[in-house]
Protein backbone atom coordinates (compact mmCIF):
# COMPACT_ATOMS: atom_id res chain seq x y z
CA UNK A 1 0.00 0.00 0.00
CA UNK A 2 1.30 3.61 -0.55
CA UNK A 3 0.77 6.20 2.29
CA UNK A 4 1.00 9.85 1.49
CA UNK A 5 1.60 12.36 3.85
CA UNK A 6 3.00 15.48 4.64
CA UNK A 7 6.55 14.17 5.58
CA UNK A 8 6.72 11.70 3.08
CA UNK A 9 6.24 14.66 0.36
CA UNK A 10 8.88 16.63 2.61
CA UNK A 11 11.09 14.32 1.91
CA UNK A 12 14.78 16.67 1.56
CA UNK A 13 15.34 14.65 -1.66
CA UNK A 14 12.53 14.74 -3.47
CA UNK A 15 12.95 18.30 -5.17
CA UNK A 16 15.99 16.23 -7.35
CA UNK A 17 15.20 15.47 -10.74
CA UNK A 18 15.56 11.55 -10.21
CA UNK A 19 12.56 11.60 -8.03
CA UNK A 20 10.41 13.66 -9.94
CA UNK A 21 11.59 11.70 -13.25
CA UNK A 22 9.62 9.03 -11.16
CA UNK A 23 5.95 10.18 -12.73
CA UNK A 24 6.81 10.39 -16.37
CA UNK A 25 8.18 6.93 -15.43
CA UNK A 26 5.10 5.38 -14.10
CA UNK A 27 3.34 7.23 -16.82
CA UNK A 28 5.08 5.11 -19.31
CA UNK A 29 3.55 1.93 -17.90
CA UNK A 30 0.16 3.04 -19.27
CA UNK A 31 0.11 1.82 -22.77
CA UNK A 32 0.80 -1.90 -21.11
CA UNK A 33 -1.79 -1.63 -18.62
CA UNK A 34 -4.31 -0.47 -20.95
CA UNK A 35 -3.95 -3.05 -23.61
CA UNK A 36 -3.33 -5.74 -20.90
CA UNK A 37 -5.77 -5.17 -17.86
CA UNK A 38 -8.60 -3.03 -18.92
CA UNK A 39 -11.75 -2.81 -21.06
CA UNK A 40 -10.64 -1.94 -25.40
CA UNK A 41 -12.72 0.94 -26.20
CA UNK A 42 -13.14 2.90 -23.45
CA UNK A 43 -10.03 6.10 -24.16
CA UNK A 44 -12.21 8.83 -22.07
CA UNK A 45 -13.62 6.42 -19.06
CA UNK A 46 -9.77 5.48 -18.87
CA UNK A 47 -8.24 9.20 -18.56
CA UNK A 48 -11.75 10.05 -15.77
CA UNK A 49 -11.19 6.76 -13.84
CA UNK A 50 -7.16 7.99 -13.71
CA UNK A 51 -7.84 11.87 -12.95
CA UNK A 52 -11.26 12.06 -10.85
CA UNK A 53 -10.86 9.06 -7.87
CA UNK A 54 -7.35 10.13 -7.22
CA UNK A 55 -8.00 13.76 -7.08
CA UNK A 56 -11.01 13.58 -4.32
CA UNK A 57 -7.86 10.94 -2.27
CA UNK A 58 -5.74 13.96 -2.62
CA UNK A 59 -8.50 16.53 -1.61
CA UNK A 60 -9.15 14.12 1.34
CA UNK A 61 -5.35 14.02 2.46
CA UNK A 62 -4.13 17.36 1.83
CA UNK A 63 -7.67 18.75 3.59
CA UNK A 64 -7.79 21.86 1.97
CA UNK A 65 -9.66 23.44 -0.72
CA UNK A 66 -8.92 26.23 -3.14
CA UNK A 67 -9.62 29.87 -2.01
CA UNK A 68 -10.03 33.47 -3.95
CA UNK A 69 -8.12 33.46 -7.07
CA UNK A 70 -7.35 29.79 -6.72
CA UNK A 71 -10.55 28.11 -7.17
CA UNK A 72 -10.25 29.98 -11.45
CA UNK A 73 -6.55 28.93 -11.21
CA UNK A 74 -7.42 25.57 -10.28
CA UNK A 75 -9.55 24.73 -13.24
CA UNK A 76 -7.67 26.83 -15.56
CA UNK A 77 -4.38 24.09 -14.76
CA UNK A 78 -6.52 20.99 -14.53
CA UNK A 79 -8.07 21.95 -17.91
CA UNK A 80 -4.63 22.09 -19.12
CA UNK A 81 -2.88 19.69 -17.37
CA UNK A 82 -5.99 16.97 -17.20
CA UNK A 83 -9.00 17.86 -18.83
CA UNK A 84 -7.95 18.61 -22.18
CA UNK A 85 -4.40 16.96 -22.12
CA UNK A 86 -5.64 13.29 -21.61
CA UNK A 87 -8.75 13.68 -24.70
CA UNK A 88 -6.40 15.39 -27.18
CA UNK A 89 -3.54 12.50 -26.28
CA UNK A 90 -5.95 9.72 -26.50
CA UNK A 91 -7.90 11.41 -29.94
CA UNK A 92 -3.76 11.46 -31.07
CA UNK A 93 -2.95 8.06 -30.21
CA UNK A 94 -5.81 6.76 -32.03
CA UNK A 95 -5.85 8.14 -34.93
CA UNK A 96 -2.33 8.63 -35.66
CA UNK A 97 -0.28 5.32 -36.37
CA UNK A 98 2.44 3.85 -34.85
CA UNK A 99 2.58 6.55 -32.01
CA UNK A 100 3.36 9.26 -33.74
CA UNK A 101 1.64 11.44 -31.15
CA UNK A 102 5.04 10.60 -29.31
CA UNK A 103 6.65 12.85 -31.08
CA UNK A 104 4.42 15.84 -30.30
CA UNK A 105 5.30 15.25 -26.66
CA UNK A 106 8.58 15.16 -27.69
CA UNK A 107 8.74 18.56 -29.09
CA UNK A 108 7.71 19.86 -25.28
CA UNK A 109 10.87 20.93 -24.00
CA UNK A 110 10.73 23.49 -27.18
CA UNK A 111 7.46 24.53 -26.60
CA UNK A 112 7.82 25.35 -23.08
CA UNK A 113 11.48 26.63 -23.70
CA UNK A 114 9.64 29.53 -25.76
CA UNK A 115 6.56 29.58 -22.81
CA UNK A 116 9.02 30.44 -19.94
CA UNK A 117 10.93 32.79 -21.35
CA UNK A 118 7.55 34.84 -22.39
CA UNK A 119 5.59 34.00 -18.85
CA UNK A 120 8.47 33.14 -16.32
CA UNK A 121 11.89 35.52 -18.15
CA UNK A 122 13.61 32.01 -18.35
CA UNK A 123 16.42 32.44 -20.70
CA UNK A 124 16.31 30.12 -23.50
CA UNK A 125 19.92 28.94 -24.15
CA UNK A 126 21.43 26.93 -27.46
CA UNK A 127 22.16 24.09 -25.07
CA UNK A 128 18.44 23.33 -24.21
CA UNK A 129 17.57 23.85 -27.79
CA UNK A 130 20.03 20.93 -29.07
CA UNK A 131 18.74 18.62 -26.45
CA UNK A 132 15.20 19.42 -27.28
CA UNK A 133 16.20 19.38 -31.28
CA UNK A 134 17.97 15.72 -30.11
CA UNK A 135 14.48 14.37 -28.00
CA UNK A 136 12.44 15.20 -31.36
CA UNK A 137 14.88 13.69 -33.36
CA UNK A 138 15.45 10.21 -31.12
CA UNK A 139 11.48 9.66 -30.30
CA UNK A 140 10.99 10.41 -34.12
CA UNK A 141 13.20 7.54 -34.91
CA UNK A 142 11.44 5.36 -32.63
CA UNK A 143 7.90 5.84 -33.63
CA UNK A 144 7.99 6.59 -37.43
CA UNK A 145 8.02 3.98 -39.74
CA UNK A 146 8.81 3.88 -44.10
CA UNK A 147 4.77 3.86 -44.37
CA UNK A 148 2.77 6.82 -42.24
CA UNK A 149 -0.21 8.59 -43.30
CA UNK A 150 -1.04 11.39 -41.10
CA UNK A 151 -4.65 12.14 -40.07
CA UNK A 152 -4.93 16.15 -39.98
CA UNK A 153 -7.27 15.66 -36.82
CA UNK A 154 -4.68 13.19 -35.17
CA UNK A 155 -1.84 15.68 -35.65
CA UNK A 156 -4.10 18.69 -34.43
CA UNK A 157 -5.01 16.78 -31.31
CA UNK A 158 -1.04 15.93 -30.97
CA UNK A 159 -0.16 19.64 -31.20
CA UNK A 160 -3.19 20.36 -28.96
CA UNK A 161 -1.91 17.82 -26.15
CA UNK A 162 1.37 19.03 -26.40
CA UNK A 163 1.01 22.70 -25.97
CA UNK A 164 -1.53 21.82 -23.78
CA UNK A 165 0.50 20.09 -21.17
CA UNK A 166 3.64 22.77 -21.71
CA UNK A 167 1.59 25.48 -20.66
CA UNK A 168 0.06 23.40 -17.93
CA UNK A 169 3.58 23.23 -16.26
CA UNK A 170 4.77 26.35 -16.79
CA UNK A 171 1.94 28.08 -15.49
CA UNK A 172 1.94 25.80 -12.54
CA UNK A 173 5.23 27.33 -11.80
CA UNK A 174 4.30 30.82 -12.43
CA UNK A 175 0.82 30.49 -10.12
CA UNK A 176 3.20 29.64 -7.35
CA UNK A 177 0.35 27.65 -5.22
CA UNK A 178 -0.05 28.69 -1.13
CA UNK A 179 -0.40 24.74 -0.48
CA UNK A 180 1.45 21.58 -0.43
CA UNK A 181 2.07 19.39 -3.62
CA UNK A 182 -0.88 16.70 -2.10
CA UNK A 183 -3.99 19.54 -1.88
CA UNK A 184 -2.28 21.04 -5.58
CA UNK A 185 -2.50 17.97 -6.86
CA UNK A 186 -6.15 17.25 -6.04
CA UNK A 187 -7.24 20.77 -6.87
CA UNK A 188 -5.71 20.11 -10.47
CA UNK A 189 -7.15 16.22 -10.92
CA UNK A 190 -10.45 16.84 -9.48
CA UNK A 191 -11.07 20.31 -11.61
CA UNK A 192 -9.66 18.71 -14.81
CA UNK A 193 -11.58 14.71 -13.98
CA UNK A 194 -14.80 17.27 -13.64
CA UNK A 195 -14.02 19.03 -16.98
CA UNK A 196 -13.91 15.56 -18.53
CA UNK A 197 -16.89 14.32 -17.20
CA UNK A 198 -19.64 15.64 -19.29
CA UNK A 199 -17.40 14.65 -22.45
CA UNK A 200 -17.19 11.15 -21.39
CA UNK A 201 -20.49 10.51 -20.81
CA UNK A 202 -21.98 12.28 -23.38
CA UNK A 203 -19.03 10.12 -26.07
CA UNK A 204 -19.10 6.87 -24.16
CA UNK A 205 -22.02 6.59 -21.96
CA UNK A 206 -21.79 4.59 -19.04
CA UNK A 207 -18.90 3.56 -17.84
CA UNK A 208 -17.21 -0.05 -18.15
CA UNK A 209 -18.07 -2.55 -16.70
CA UNK A 210 -15.14 -3.57 -14.03
CA UNK A 211 -13.84 -7.26 -13.83
CA UNK A 212 -10.79 -7.79 -11.44
CA UNK A 213 -8.24 -7.01 -13.64
CA UNK A 214 -9.79 -3.70 -15.05
CA UNK A 215 -9.64 -2.90 -11.15
CA UNK A 216 -6.13 -4.19 -10.56
CA UNK A 217 -5.25 -1.99 -14.12
CA UNK A 218 -7.63 1.55 -12.76
CA UNK A 219 -6.42 1.20 -9.01
CA UNK A 220 -2.92 1.17 -11.09
CA UNK A 221 -3.70 3.71 -13.07
CA UNK A 222 -5.30 6.28 -10.15
CA UNK A 223 -3.34 5.32 -7.35
CA UNK A 224 0.43 5.21 -9.11
CA UNK A 225 -0.01 7.02 -12.43
CA UNK A 226 -2.50 9.67 -10.79
CA UNK A 227 -2.56 10.59 -7.61
CA UNK A 228 1.70 9.69 -6.34
CA UNK A 229 2.88 10.28 -10.22
CA UNK A 230 1.31 13.71 -10.73
CA UNK A 231 2.30 14.96 -6.14
CA UNK A 232 6.06 14.11 -7.56
CA UNK A 233 5.68 15.98 -11.26
CA UNK A 234 4.09 19.38 -9.34
CA UNK A 235 6.09 18.79 -6.37
CA UNK A 236 9.13 18.76 -8.76
CA UNK A 237 8.74 21.63 -11.31
CA UNK A 238 7.82 23.87 -8.43
CA UNK A 239 11.14 23.22 -7.64
CA UNK A 240 12.66 23.06 -10.93
CA UNK A 241 13.46 25.44 -14.06
CA UNK A 242 10.57 24.82 -16.15
CA UNK A 243 12.64 24.14 -19.21
CA UNK A 244 14.94 21.61 -17.28
CA UNK A 245 11.60 19.72 -15.85
CA UNK A 246 10.02 19.53 -19.61
CA UNK A 247 12.58 16.99 -20.75
CA UNK A 248 11.55 14.02 -18.13
CA UNK A 249 8.19 13.78 -19.81
CA UNK A 250 10.25 12.34 -22.98
CA UNK A 251 11.08 9.35 -20.40
CA UNK A 252 7.42 8.06 -20.97
CA UNK A 253 7.61 7.30 -24.58
CA UNK A 254 11.08 4.97 -23.66
CA UNK A 255 9.44 3.12 -20.68
CA UNK A 256 6.68 2.01 -23.01
CA UNK A 257 9.19 1.32 -25.86
CA UNK A 258 10.83 -0.56 -23.12
CA UNK A 259 8.21 -2.49 -21.66
CA UNK A 260 6.94 -3.55 -25.31
CA UNK A 261 10.09 -5.49 -25.82
CA UNK A 262 10.38 -7.00 -22.44
CA UNK A 263 6.75 -7.71 -21.85
CA UNK A 264 5.00 -8.28 -24.90
CA UNK A 265 7.89 -9.46 -27.49
CA UNK A 266 7.88 -6.20 -29.44
CA UNK A 267 10.60 -5.61 -31.68
CA UNK A 268 13.18 -2.47 -31.92
CA UNK A 269 14.90 -2.16 -35.12
CA UNK A 270 18.18 -0.77 -35.06
CA UNK A 271 17.05 2.53 -36.22
CA UNK A 272 14.45 2.35 -33.58
CA UNK A 273 17.16 1.61 -30.98
CA UNK A 274 19.61 4.87 -31.71
CA UNK A 275 16.31 6.90 -31.49
CA UNK A 276 15.32 5.33 -28.08
CA UNK A 277 19.78 5.94 -27.28
CA UNK A 278 19.29 9.49 -28.42
CA UNK A 279 16.27 10.28 -26.71
CA UNK A 280 17.59 8.92 -23.35
CA UNK A 281 20.37 11.23 -23.83
CA UNK A 282 18.63 14.39 -24.34
CA UNK A 283 16.96 13.95 -21.13
CA UNK A 284 19.55 12.93 -19.05
CA UNK A 285 22.14 15.83 -20.47
CA UNK A 286 19.40 18.62 -20.21
CA UNK A 287 19.29 17.70 -16.48
CA UNK A 288 22.88 18.94 -15.96
CA UNK A 289 23.74 22.54 -15.46
CA UNK A 290 27.37 23.40 -14.82
CA UNK A 291 27.96 24.69 -12.10
CA UNK A 292 28.63 28.49 -11.29
CA UNK A 293 32.42 29.18 -11.78
CA UNK A 294 33.94 30.14 -8.48
CA UNK A 295 35.68 33.61 -7.94
CA UNK A 296 39.48 32.75 -7.57
CA UNK A 297 40.86 32.95 -4.08
CA UNK A 298 42.82 36.59 -3.11
CA UNK A 299 46.33 34.87 -0.95
CA UNK A 300 46.93 37.95 1.10
CA UNK A 301 50.84 39.19 1.02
Amino acid sequence: MILLTHETIRCRNINRPHVTAIAPVTWGTTYLVTTELLPSGHPLWSGELRALPAGLIALALGRTLPTGAWWWRSVVLGTLNIGAFFPLLFLAAYTLPGGVAGIFGAAGPLIVALLALALLGERVTARRIVWGLLAVLGVTAMVLGPERGLDPVGVAAGAGSAASMALGTVLSKRWAPPVGAVAFTGWQLTGGGLVMLPLTLGVEGAPPPLDAMALLGYGWLALVGGLLAYVLWFRGIGRMPAGVASFLPILSPLVAAALGWAVLGEGLTPVQAVGFALALVAVVAAQWRPRAARPPRVVAA
